[in-house]
This record gives structure tokens, C-alpha cells and sequence, in this order.
């Protein structure tokens, strides 16, 4: 079974409110084995909630809205559904008789448009909200000769967690086929979008029961696997088994088959392998050290580091000679690698890692372009540098910086 999700509310076609609701419900409900196959926002117009839902009945089996049961007269969802599905709405009693009691709790007088969230549509069961005035609604009907589930529930977020959880979770369970979902993520940096499609499309597309989907972040590249059948395991097998048959064809190229991010993987190793590592960094200010000190326990073999920004610091910190600094200037393979092994010696680290360059959008010249960087890499034998031509703004060119840092540092640890 598949399921849409409508999110009703002017708000969130505005650069200023998200619709948060949509990507908890979508993990609730992959919880249950069901897919969500469209997410829709709508605004507040009759007419435009009323399409949505008419579409979304004719396309999918489940049918959930979030929002519009309000008492105001924006608060559209339950005409707009009960409109859709050529059915009345009734005014229940015993709603009236809660609202009345909800405002007397609170020794408030109740406004008389309230009254219409006592509004249920003709067959519909009132699912209650214990935390607000909004009740949800659960409807199990037959739309153009096809079985329909039909939730409505309330906007905030805390009352519609708690209203499905308790209320829709259940029935969801009882109604719903046997069907177990899947997933894994592989995760491979600086490598070309189209070129991992090009390697691995030949075997994912012998899977037509697992859902294959590339998606490109910022320095990185992850294959989504999701395959749903009647029991975990079955499902679970046939997404490892894509998995590893991609693992095999990728290689090294895939830093995590368990959707790990690279500052974690790169602290694994360290730890496998027994070494520390320190690191002086220019233009990434901090950049490497604040990625791996994001992950729990990295104190033990990420000793730290400096921001090493001014040529003296250079010296002061991590012994760059200053006439090496005069000779090639700050932005160079010479200060890279010296800059490497000294934060190495500087710390007792078993690897130092380095990296200078412009970020820009100043500072650049003919010569030494934004976007120049070269990063360092010393295990006290020998010291690696890598030059890079980085495009972009300067936050992206940071980012970037320190993406190539850590995987250049991965690879060595893999070694």
C-alpha cells in the first residue's frame, strides 16, 4: 500500500515555514511498510484542498493530512475531504460538550467558531487529542470501487505525533498487509554523480524489487537502497545483497556502507590502526577539527589541532621556517608539507594534516587563484601534498578543503 501525505496551510508556501510534519509521518509509516509515494502542500482555498485530495485518492490507497482542523475559517481539510468524497459533515455532540469542558478547565469562555472543529465527516471515527482542541479523524471507505484509509490530523506537531502514534499506529497495524522495509546507504566522496551511475546502473537495474536512488551532496555522492517485502529479513537480504554486489564494483571509492559520515570513518580507522592525529589549518579555520570533534569519542585519536591563519602563527605553532614562508609564500606545496609534519611534531601525533590556500572571495591573483589549496598529509616517513583548484564561494570552498583532507587521510589509513 501506498500512501500521500497533504500538508494544508498557506504558511509553508512561504520561504518561512517547512512542513516538518511530512518527514516524521514518512519515518513512522516506513515503520509499518508503507511507502509514501507523494507529499503535497496546499494552501488554505477550498477549491485547491479539494483537487489535492481528489488526486491523492485516485493515486494511492492511505490518504494523510496534516493541518487545517482549526477553528478559523482558513481551516479547510475536513470540508475539503468530505467535499472530495461527496460525503456531509456532521456535528457531533459530544465533541461541542468536550470543547465546552476543555474552555471551562481553563475558566475560559469559548468562541462560538470553535464549535465547527465538532465537525466529522459522514462515517468517519473522531480520533482524540489529548493535548489540544483539534480532533483527528480516521476514515475506512470505498472511493471508485477501491478501499481507502483516510487520516486527518491536527497541524502542531507534538498533538500529531502524539494523536498518530496513539490512535492511527494501531490501526494502521490491524489493516495493513505484512510488509517489511529495507534500507542502505552507501556513501563515496569526490567522485562524479555520473560517473557512479555509470559503473553501477548495470547491477542495480537487475534489481527491479529494490528502489535505487543517487543523490549528490556536497562532496560526496550516496546510493540509496529500500526494498519492502512480507518480512524484514527478505527484504534486508536482497538490500545487502545489491549492496555488496556494489561494494564489489566501487571499491575503495565507498568510504561507508552503513550511511556513516566521512569525519566518522576516518576516527574508526584512526582507532584500528592505533594512531593519533593533529592538525594546522589556514584557510579551513578549524573546519577538519570541528568535523571530527563532532563525533563522539573522537578525543581518542584526535589529539587537536591550530588555526594557523597568519604567517607567524605558522611559525609559532607548527615550525613553518619563516624564509620558507618568503621564498614560496604562504599558499604553497613547500608550506603545506611543512606545515603537516610540523603539527605532527608539534603534538606527538602520529599523522599531522594540513591545509592552506584562498578561500576567497578576496586575496586571489593571477598566479595564486581563489580556489588554490593545497593540502598536507605526514606520518613522519614521508609527507604527501595535494594541490587543488577549488570553484565556488568561499564557504564552499572550505567545505570542500576539508572533504578532500579527510578523505585523502582515509585512504592512507586504508593502506
Amino acid at each position: 500500500m501506498i500512501c500521500e501525505i497533504i500538508a494544508a496551510g498557506s504558511e509553508m508556501l512561504t520561504p518561512h515555514r517547512q512542513d516538518t510534519n511530512s518527514l516524521w509521518l514518512t519515518g513512522r509509516l516506513n515503520d509499518l511498510g508503507v511507502s509514501v509515494a507523494f507529499k503535497t502542500i496546499t494552501g488554505d482555498k477550498l477549491d485547491h484542498l479539494t483537487q489535492a485530495a481528489q488526486i491523492a485518492l485516485a493515486r494511492t490507497d492511505i490518504v494523510i493530512f496534516s493541518g487545517g482542523l482549526g477553528p478559523t475559517e482558513d481551516d479547510l481539510t475536513r470540508e475539503a475531504v468530505a467535499a472530495a468524497l461527496g460525503l456531509g459533515l456532521e456535528r457531533s455532540a459530544e465533541l461541542i460538550a468536550d470543547l465546552y469542558k476543555r474552555f471551562a478547565a481553563r475558566r475560559m469562555k469559548m468562541p462560538e467558531n470553535n464549535i465547527r472543529q465538532a465537525d466529522v465527516i459522514a462515517g468517519a471515527v473522531v480520533l482524540e487529542n489529548k493535548t489540544g482542541s483539534a480532533s483527528g479523524q480516521w476514515l475506512d471507505t470505498v472511493y471508485n470501487g477501491h478501499r481507502k484509509i483516510i487520516i486527518l490530523l491536527p497541524g502542531p506537531p507534538k498533538e500529531l505525533m502524539l494523536v498518530f502514534n496513539e490512535q492511527c499506529v494501531p490501526r494502521l497495524a490491524a489493516v495493513l498487509p505484512p510488509r517489511h522495509i529495507a534500507k542502505r546507504v552507501l556513501r563515496m566522496a569526490l567522485i562524479p554523480e555520473s560517473q557512479v551511475d555509470e559503473r553501477t546502473a548495470p547491477i542495480y537495474k537487475k534489481f527491479r524489487d529494490v528502489e535505487t536512488t543517487i543523490l549528490a551532496h556536497p562532496g560526496e555522492i550516496q546510493l540509496h537502497f529500500e526494498c519492502a517485502k512480507p518480512t524484514l529479513e527478505e527484504a534486508q537480504a536482497r538490500v545487502d545483497l545489491l549492496a555488496g554486489k556494489i561494494e564489489d564494483e566501487m571499491g575503495d571509492a565507498i568510504f561507508s556502507s552503513q550511511n556513516a559520515p566521512l569525519e566518522e570513518v576516518v576516527l574508526l580507522l584512526l582507532g584500528m590502526k592505533q594512531q593519533t592525529l593533529a592538525t594546522a589549518e589556514s584557510c579551513t579555520g578549524g573546519m577538519i577539527a570541528e568535523r571530527l570533534t563532532s563525533i563522539s569519542g573522537s578525543s581518542r585519536s584526535f589529539l587537536g589541532g591550530a588555526v594557523v591563519y597568519s604567517n607567524e602563527l605558522k611559525t609559532e605553532f607548527a615550525g613553518v621556517p619563516e624564509e620558507l614562508i618568503a621564498q614560496h609564500g604562504a599558499v604553497s606545496k613547500q608550506v603545506a608539507a611543512a606545515l603537516a609534519d610540523g603539527i605532527r611534531k608539534r603534538t606527538g601525533a602520529s599523522l599531522g594534516v594540513s591545509v592552506t590556500g584562498i578561500a576567497g572571495p578576496s586575496g586571489g591573483t593571477e598566479e595564486k587563484p581563489v580556489g588554490l589549496v593545497y593540502i598536507g598529509l605526514s606520518d613522519g616517513r614521508q609527507t604527501e601534498v595535494k594541490k587543488l583548484n577549488l570553484t565556488g564561494g568561499r564557504e564552499r570552498i572550505r567545505f570542500w578543503a576539508s572533504q578532500h583532507a579527510l578523505e585523502m587521510l582515509r585512504l592512507k589509513l586504508l593502506v
